[in-house]
């Protein structure tokens, strides 16, 4: 396969899969905002997802109607839904030819979804949720519309390695950003909403509830978003995925390079695999998850150099 095409393969899925987490991200915020206004903040989401500065803060100012503007439909964003899907729909084009026509209609829905004026006075004028509802659903649409038609080939080991890659991240800066100010203010770690609402925006609230039996506890969501092989959105689900759909690429032309990646991959695997809740508090969460975020950026990197040529 074309270096051009398994880039644009492999940025395609990871667009889609961040699109995803801001929506489910903006969603549950949304709806944290309503249910308790005092001391409610954008703050952590749009340092996930946007980044974070004094003067986007004052431009915001916390309105929870210019957030979700700023984060759907607002072209000035980078990271805005409008335009990650552009970009996922650029790349979709340029491979156009290797994609199953069902997929490509459906990515061109999600678009033209995202794109469509109304949905932007929507946002300001009707409740939101129901909004982001039909959107969320154009992801899930594409995610069932590309497992049952794409070919199980190197096109998909390359789109499932970009999604992965991009949940993982997304997990650990998620954890990252909302366990922080229980620094600041432990009474955070005995609160209930805020883990709950934590559990919400990755999707892991019900699976928590089937695990643990004592309750909301910061250890126990902790252990779950990490080391939970059973949750589709934890860190070591998402690289135990990243190093098997990287195992189908292995041929006798890439060897050295395969050798090299895998080498990344199996490492930040083990450290994960042979982690524990308690393990990790005696290193410290925030260091434990930086070591990791590199870690996923170092095997982006190596992707890049190695497969993509640079793209």
């Amino acid at each position: 396969m074309l270096s051009r095409v398994a880039a644009s393969f492999y940025w395609l899925s990871r667009y889609i899969e961040r699109s995803d987490g801001i929506l489910r991200m903006l969603k549950i915020n949304y709806n944290s905002s309503q249910d308790s206004m005092q001391g409610f903040s954008w703050k952590p989401v749009l340092r996930i997802f946007s980044g974070y500065d004094e003067s986007l803060q004052e431009k915001l100012n916390d309105d929870s109607r210019a957030v979700l503007k700023y984060m759907v439909t607002d072209r000035g964003n980078q990271n805005s839904i409008l335009n990650i899907i552009t970009l996922a729909r650029e790349n979709a084009r340029s491979v156009q030819e290797h994609i199953p026509k069902d997929l490509w209609q459906c990515l061109n829905e999600y678009y033209h979804t995202i794109k469509d004026p109304k949905l932007n006075d929507r946002l300001q004028k009707d409740d939101p949720i129901t909004v982001l509802d039909i959107v969320i659903k154009q992801v899930m649409l594409y995610y069932g519309t590309a497992e049952i038609t794409m070919e199980r080939g190197q096109a998909r080991s390359f789109m499932n390695i970009g999604k992965y890659l991009e949940r993982a991240i997304q997990s650990i800066d998620i954890l990252d950003v909302k366990y922080g100010p229980t620094n600041a203010n432990p009474d955070l770690l005995t609160d209930i909403t805020y883990w709950k609402h934590l559990l919400l925006s990755i999707g892991g609230h019900e699976l928590y509830l089937k695990t643990y039996r004592d309750g909301l506890e910061a250890q126990n969501v902790i252990e779950q978003i990490i080391l939970n092989n059973d949750f589709p959105r934890s860190v070591i689900y998402s690289v135990n995925n990243i190093q098997r759909y990287f195992d189908r690429l292995k041929n006798n032309s890439n060897v050295n390079d395969y050798r090299d990646i895998s080498f990344q991959i199996g490492k930040l695997q083990s450290n994960i695999k042979y982690s524990s809740a308690k393990s990790i508090s005696q290193v410290g969460l925030h260091q434990f998850l930086t070591i990791a975020r590199d870690d996923l950026y170092k095997i982006g990197n190596c992707l890049n150099e190695y497969y993509f040529a640079n793209s």
